[in-house]
């Protein structure tokens, strides 16, 4: 299989967390699985852009908004599949045998999620987002969304919002084609925001944001919330 595969990263000030996510997708270079990387940056004012110009990716630029910068870079991608993934999460060893193996397959797949931490916290919020995911059918952005071009483009892609981005595609993914499979790797993402907040607290409040948005509320109104 040519290389097919575009690989988007939204970015904000992402200097600290770029080298490792960078550095876990070398493997799919080196098995001639990935086209281009392409960064799509929301203003950032450290070494972000730097850093990717020096790893040869392709950098687009826009608004700060996740669904705009992911709108952005899957506009930009030449690749017949997109993996979207998010700066601070890191692709597990062997991701690029069974992203190749989905492709062959057919249909949109995420990773099963993982922190760099442990603890049963960690367990019980990783636990809940496998769950949804496998059960529902919601993989969030950090667990790295594989799709088709063609499939992406059906739904009408992202859409333009500054958060719920990932579940809003995966709810039209799934009434598309069929549910969001879990492939059997973990990926590893950062945990900085719950050893701030609280494992609990953070989890319960991302809960309330999911169900709020279900229930129609306004995703402005929401991503405010979820930045405070």
């Amino acid at each position: 299989m040519r290389a097919e595969l575009s690989v988007v990263i939204p970015t904000l000030d992402a200097a600290d967390a770029l080298p490792a996510c960078f550095a876990a997708l070398f493997e799919g270079l080196h098995a001639g699985l990935i086209r281009e990387v392409i960064l799509s940056d929301g203003g950032s004012c450290d070494a972000t852009r730097r850093i990717a110009e020096e790893a040869g990716a392709v950098i687009v630029t826009g608004p700060p908004s996740r669904g705009g910068q992911l709108r952005r870079g899957a506009a930009a991608a030449q690749g017949a599949w997109l993996l979207v993934l998010h700066a601070d999460t890191v692709l597990p060893e062997g991701w690029a045998d069974a992203v190749r193996a989905r492709m062959r397959q057919g249909g949109a797949a995420a990773f099963r999620l993982g922190f760099d931490a442990g603890g049963v916290a960690a367990w019980l919020v990783a636990g809940w987002a496998n769950l949804r995911s496998a059960v529902f059918g919601l993989p969030y952005g950090d667990q790295a969304l594989l799709v088709s071009r063609r499939d992406y483009e059906a739904v009408g892609g992202y859409p333009d919002i500054p958060l719920m981005e990932d579940v809003a595609l995966a709810r039209a993914l799934g009434r598309h084609a069929r549910h969001i499979a879990l492939l059997p790797l973990c990926v590893t993402t950062s945990a900085a925001r719950y050893r701030r907040d609280g494992w609990l607290q953070r989890g319960a409040r991302n809960l309330w944001l999911l169900a709020r948005y279900l229930g129609g509320a306004d995703p402005a109104r929401l991503a405010a919330r979820y930045r405070r």
